[in-house]
Order: C-alpha cells, then sequence, then structure tokens
C-alpha cells in the first residue's frame, strides 16, 4: 500500500527526468505498481481511509511520483458530487492534439509531490486528445476535455519532468489569456 512517507517529493531529481517508456507485455512489477498507485487515489478519496492513514487526497498520480521514472500514471477523477468520471492508468500517453483555448482550476493546483501551497492560475488545454496503451497493452485514444483534461495534462506533465508550477505565470500569477475557462 502506497502512504504519503513513499511519495517523491519536489528537489528529488527524479521528478525532473523524462519517464522511461514501457514495453509490453509489462513485467509483473509494473502491473502491481499500477495496481497500487490506482489504490492510493482510491484510499486517498475516501474520508476514513484517508484519516486513517494520513493520507492527502489526490485524483491522479504519476510513477515519478513514487519514485519510477516509467511513463506510467493513474488518474481517478471525481465530478463535484464526488462521482467517479474518468478512471484510468496510462501507459506510454502521448497528447497527440490539444485545444488552443485554455482553462484552469480557480483554487489553482495542487501536487501529492509539493508539500508547500503555491498560488496562481495553472493554464492548461481546455481539450486533449491522447493516445496510450492500457496496463493490458490495449492502444487507445481519447478525448478530454474541462477537469479530466487538465489533471490528464497534470500527470503527463510529471512523465516529462514538470511540475505544475512551472506553468504559473512568473510575473502575474493570476493573468490569465481573455478567454481561459477557470472551472470551480
Amino acid at each position: 500500500m502506497i502512504l504519503m512517507h513513499d511519495i517523491t517529493r519536489d528537489g528529488n531529481p527524479v521528478l525532473r527526468q523524462v519517464a522511461k517508456p514501457l514495453t509490453f507485455p509489462l513485467a509483473d512489477e509494473y502491473k502491481e505498481l499500477a495496481d497500487e498507485m490506482m489504490q492510493y487515489l482510491i484510499n486517498s478519496q475516501d474520508p476514513k481511509i484517508a484519516e486513517k492513514h494520513q493520507l492527502r487526497a489526490g485524483v491522479g498520480l504519476a510513477a515519478p511520483q513514487v519514485g519510477k521514472s516509467i511513463q506510467m500514471a493513474a488518474l481517478l477523477v471525481p465530478n463535484d458530487k464526488g462521482e467517479i468520471i474518468f478512471k484510468e492508468v496510462f501507459v506510454n500517453p502521448k497528447i497527440i492534439s490539444e485545444s488552443v483555448r485554455k482553462a484552469c482550476l480557480a483554487e489553482g493546483e495542487g501536487c501529492l509531490s509539493v508539500d508547500k501551497d503555491i498560488e496562481g492560475y495553472v493554464p492548461r488545454p481546455d481539450k486533449l486528445k491522447i493516445h496510450y496503451y492500457t496496463v493490458d497493452g490495449e492502444e487507445k485514444t481519447i478525448r478530454l476535455k474541462d477537469y479530466p483534461a487538465i489533471v490528464a495534462s497534470h500527470e503527463i506533465d510529471h512523465l516529462n519532468g514538470h511540475l505544475f508550477y512551472d506553468r504559473i505565470n512568473k510575473q502575474n500569477p493570476f493573468d490569465l489569456a481573455e478567454d481561459t475557462i477557470v472551472i470551480s
């Protein structure tokens, strides 16, 4: 079971590396890691389990965040009622197209690997088309928009050595393009 002490923190070089692609069939250790990463997200979104194990809530977890420089990320995205609207483990994901229009979260973003609050809007594409493989090697292409697209972009950034605060405008953290969608 992945716990908070297993989460790689900002400053660890693995978070700034471009993660290595995986080959199929996946080794059992990677399948187990995918299951453990998803289970962390499930547990972290359950108030009783999260409190018992002192877990910070998460909607995505990339392998570099648990010290593995591999192209894998788990996503468990709820809507505002807590219902899961997107659940998947991406292996070797690639963004193949994205909208020009940006979106951001009204409250900014956080990250399990970043222990401090960093204020500012994190503009990301409002819509993404992503090509990836499932843990079983099934090839998929999906389209995401709004909150699921933001989460997917955040996790794919981890696989490319970027953290959310890299996208914040350094001169004016709350400056946005005029047509940016702010999701609350």
